[in-house]
């Protein structure tokens, strides 16, 4: 059993890492999902709950729908695993030529769209509830009255529990929190040792004095950190690059462990919580991957990393 972290001021108890559902449909196009491809995001999905992942991070975005119809395939086909999980979704981002062909690619808060995306999920997934529900990406025409309108229904209607946003500014953040009579639980944000802006613009500790828990999503930046093909010295990041992954590797190496692993315990590590989020489709690296919620790395080897990842010592 993997260990368990409150989400934020909730009393939803979850594991250290979550499993991100948004590559188990194996592409972005809901036609070109081949039956061969369902039963290996099945198959990763389940992987991920045996590996000891209570928190499924999907969104009705991903692959237009389709990970979700596979993940609540998925759910069905475990027994008592629905009572066993959290699952969060996410919503707000539309696709270009919604509703008309001259409509741009754009985020849609709107009490009419929300709602009807949070029902098109529950339907997709099969489930009465989603535990949690996150707001995709910050909608600049955003009316927060608005957003805890929807909010304050969809929880009093039983359709969800907690709520949170996802690529939030601390200030977008608390500007919808102030409209809101529930606590936001969540922001989900991109956190890694390839990324280290939310360290330095307030996101984490914003999330740390308000108990809000921040999850990392890219926490491998799309896979460079764990890459061994040679690095470009062309591109202008490349000593930065060289010097992560080398300390990376030596870290690894005295722990007998991959630099995944290392690369999630290096989240693991911030007193806010992150919560990382595991991307892999690959049951071996499902179980790789959860296996980090073991490793305790000292505040020296975290400081090496975070030295190599800013290419320079603190000041």
């Amino acid at each position: 059993m993997m260990r368990s972290i409150t989400l934020g001021s909730s009393s939803l108890s979850v594991s250290r890492l979550a499993y991100g559902c948004w590559r188990i449909a194996g592409g972005p196009d809901p036609a070109g999902v081949t039956p061969a491809e369902e039963v290996s995001g099945r198959r990763a999905v389940i992987a991920a709950f045996e590996a000891g992942c209570t928190l499924f991070d999907l969104a009705d975005v991903y692959c237009g729908g389709m990970a979700e119809k596979i993940f609540g395939t998925a759910l069905r086909e475990v027994s008592g695993m629905r009572g066993r999980v959290v699952i969060a979704s996410k919503c707000g981002i539309r696709k270009r030529g919604e509703p008309d062909a001259f409509a741009p690619y754009r985020y849609d808060f709107s009490a009419a769209h929300l709602i009807k995306s949070v029902e098109q999920s529950l339907q997709r997934i099969d489930v009465e509830t989603l535990d949690v529900l996150m707001l995709h990406r910050p909608d600049f025409l955003c009316d927060p009255t608005e957003v805890a309108g929807v909010f304050s229904g969809l929880k009093q209607a039983g359709k969800v529990r907690e709520f949170g946003v996802s690529n939030f500014s601390p200030a977008q953040f608390t500007a919808l929190q102030r409209a809101c009579p529930m606590r936001l639980v969540v922001n989900q944000v991109e956190i890694s040792l390839a990324d280290l802006g939310r360290f330095t613009d307030g996101t984490l500790d914003h999330c740390l004095s308000e108990k809000i828990t921040p999850m990392a999503w890219s926490p491998l930046a799309g896979g460079r950190l764990t890459e061994t093909l040679p690095i470009d010295i062309n591109a202008p990041d490349h000593a930065k690059r060289i010097a992560v992954r080398e300390t990376l590797e030596e870290i690894a190496r005295a722990r007998s462990a991959t630099r995944a692993q290392i690369a999630f315990a290096w989240l693991l590590k911030h007193p806010a919580g992150i919560i990382p989020v595991i991307g892999s489709a690959n049951a071996k690296h499902i179980q790789a991957a959860a296996q980090a919620a073991e490793i305790e790395l000292t505040r020296e080897e975290w400081y090496r990393l975070m030295e190599a990842a800013r290419g320079q010592r603190l000041p």
